[in-house]
């Protein structure tokens, strides 16, 4: 890139970041008026529209990596990113260029004016503008079907513009509760919003109550349901298996492979399809294994209270494999995350290294150390994320033989992500947050 792309990037990304400093806009209105000035992009593609408290990713890449074993050229449409903005829009698993979101935002910015010329809350927003890239970019690059995350819940996400081949629901659990409410039931309530008229419905493993109103929600809109627990039942050893680890990616496997078994007959997804792609996926941060100077590092994202559950789960099984307590090193964004999850790092970990991730929302090191349990009896640090990770070979935590966790928040993983590739740049956390 030259220099004065570099710079034209640079002014993007602080045009992006005012953007998001306005907060994050619920309703459909807006995406709606900047979707039909741009001709309905959402429309050119059919697309998978994914929701879920966890694993809408992991199921996302894993139909990404279905569709493509199939032989059709995929979108995918995540966030937040872990290092790069554009890693939230791919094609065929290519993420945006830099080049492409200066061009991308250019084109908006004008559009998004007029739309806003009444008043600042008619202003599209940051979540709005990417999710616009999205549409463009799989229209524009020839996708034959896209995979699109919701980004907070469903019923007013702004992608929930579109009309899916497939709704899929992954899981629901109490989390943004502060958007979503504070029951299961209305969290449901919420992500069974993106159900549409007659278009079939995925439901992954989810609590008996959420199941209710999820049913419910499909019946009303005459919308065909399948269940992973009706299809697959209570054994996770009978689940399709996944190069990605951990029994809730057995769940996530279980999820994509309905979506791929309903999706019509025209596109042709064999049972081969589907496990060549579930043995083929990629989806970095989720119990991720890299070595790091002779050492294992485990990088997971378990930022919530159902995460914690599963973390637990894959905390015993490392102990049980490796024959010793990891150094687990954790930031997580608001006590009622941080909470259950500092309660199962204590039960797992040799010694804790707290880290505040450079997010407003992240609890500070005297919040995190008021959640550590007092009956834990090893070590507790607080630390930085370059005092840990020094060079991209190194990490200060622990001594050479320990294995080292990373858990919690997923701006926590990208800002170490980043120390351990400096090549891809510096990291863009200031554009994480939703």
């Amino acid at each position: 890139m030259s220099s004065g792309e570099a710079t034209d990037y640079a002014a993007v990304a602080d045009y992006l970041f005012s953007l998001k400093a306005r907060g994050v806009k619920f309703g459909i209105d807006r995406m709606r008026l900047l979707a039909a000035a741009l001709g309905h992009p959402e429309r050119a593609a059919p697309i998978i529209h994914i929701a879920g408290t966890n694993g809408k990713g992991s199921v996302g890449a894993m139909l990404d990596a279905i569709l493509h074993a199939a032989g059709w050229r995929t979108g995918l449409y995540t966030s937040p990113h872990l290092v790069k903005l554009g890693e939230r829009v791919q094609v065929d698993r290519r993420p945006l260029t830099e080049a492409e979101i200066i061009a991308y935002t250019h084109e908006l910015r004008p559009i998004a004016a007029q739309i806003g010329a009444a008043g600042d809350d008619d202003h599209p927003s940051f979540f709005e503008f990417m999710t616009a890239m999205a549409f463009l970019q799989f229209q524009r690059a020839g996708a034959d079907i896209a995979l699109v995350e919701v980004g907070l819940g469903g019923r007013l996400d702004a992608t929930n513009i579109v009309e899916p081949e497939v709704a899929v629901i992954t899981s629901i659990g109490l989390d943004h509760t502060e958007q979503l409410g504070d029951r299961i039931e209305l969290i449901a309530a919420e992500k069974a919003g993106i159900i549409k008229p007659g278009r079939p419905v995925v439901m992954g493993r989810v609590p008996p109550e959420a199941e209710t109103v999820i049913r419910a929600r499909a019946q009303e809109m005459q919308a065909p349901l399948v269940s992973v627990a009706e299809q697959f039942g209570p054994d996770v050893e009978r689940y399709p298996h996944t190069n990605l680890e951990g029994d809730y990616q057995r769940w996530n496997a279980a999820t994509a492979t309905l979506v791929a078994r309903t999706l019509p007959a025209r596109w042709r997804v064999t049972e081969s399809a589907i496990t060549v792609g579930l043995e083929r996926v990629d989806w970095p941060g989720r119990w991720q294994r890299v070595r790091l100077g002779g050492r294992l590092l485990v990088l997971d994202a378990s930022h919530n209270p159902e995460g914690a559950a599963v973390l637990a789960g894959n905390l015993e099984n490392l102990v049980r494999e490796t024959g010793r307590k990891p150094v687990i090193i954790t930031g997580v964004l608001g006590m009622a995350r941080a909470r259950p999850l500092l309660e199962i790092v204590a039960r797992h970990a040799a010694e804790i290294h707290l880290v505040v991730p450079q997010q407003a929302r992240a609890c500070t090191h005297a919040d995190l150390e008021t959640l550590v349990p007092r009956t834990f009896t090893g070590r507790v640090s607080h630390a930085t994320v370059a005092g840990l990770f020094p060079t991209p070979e190194r990490c200060t935590a622990g001594g050479p033989d320990d294995v080292l966790v990373v858990t919690g928040s997923i701006y926590l993983l990208g800002e170490i992500m980043a120390r351990l590739t400096p090549a891809k740049g510096p990291g863009e956390g200031r554009l994480q947050d939703f």
